[in-house]
């Protein structure tokens, strides 16, 4: 895959790399991708991450599988006590407030019940599972610090859904993307420009 020479390349940080088959594009956002896999003529394309970028303009890149764009991730932080937990659902949500997530989210405060004994109470906070790292940075520049005990990942939220639970409170977060995307017609009328941005 031969990628194009950009200027700034330190930018392109996070963006990603589209390897359409007979070419590739590089600086696409994740939302962009999407439009892109839902897109039945470029749908069977290979997605990068790009990882890492140097002022030299080498790209360290990560492949992505295209079920990763169909999935939620979340962290979930547990504690045995109500008024912790509320704390912690409120603490998040003015977090979100002064510093908008970088993607579209939820929180949850929800009681799991007796038997769940020091994890009753949990807030959950989930998001679309390709911004896993861009949440993660996000909770340490806000140096959010629920929880007694916390966990993450993808199964956590499916196991999230399937358990019994009583939601409590909810807020669906507002984000602030650190690269706007662009409309779905856009981005299909220029799959053939090297560099999308």
């Amino acid at each position: 895959m031969n990628l194009p020479l950009v200027d700034q390349p330190e930018r392109y940080h996070g963006l990603y790399v589209y390897d359409f088959g007979g070419w590739s594009a590089v600086g696409y956002t994740a939302d962009e991708i999407a439009v892109l896999q839902e897109s039945e003529a470029y749908r069977g394309g290979t997605i990068y991450k790009i990882h890492r970028a140097t002022p030299d303009g080498r790209f360290e890149l990560r492949g992505v599988s295209p079920e990763r764009f169909r999935m939620e991730s979340g962290m979930f932080f547990y504690r045995g006590a109500l008024e912790e937990a509320r704390r912690d659902f409120a603490e998040l949500r003015a977090a979100a407030q002064s510093a908008a997530p970088p993607c579209r989210a939820f929180v949850h405060l929800s009681d799991r019940g007796v038997a769940a004994g020091p994890t009753r109470y949990v807030t959950a906070l989930v998001y679309p599972a390709e911004h896993e790292d861009e949440v993660g940075q996000w909770l340490l520049a806000v140096d959010y610090r629920g929880g007694d005990t916390a966990e993450g990942g993808i199964s956590h939220v499916s196991n999230y859904y399937a358990e019994e639970k009583t939601v409590l409170e909810r807020q669906q977060l507002g984000s602030q993307p650190t690269v706007a995307s662009r409309s779905p017609d856009e981005v299909l009328a220029t799959v053939r420009r090297a560099v999308q941005r």
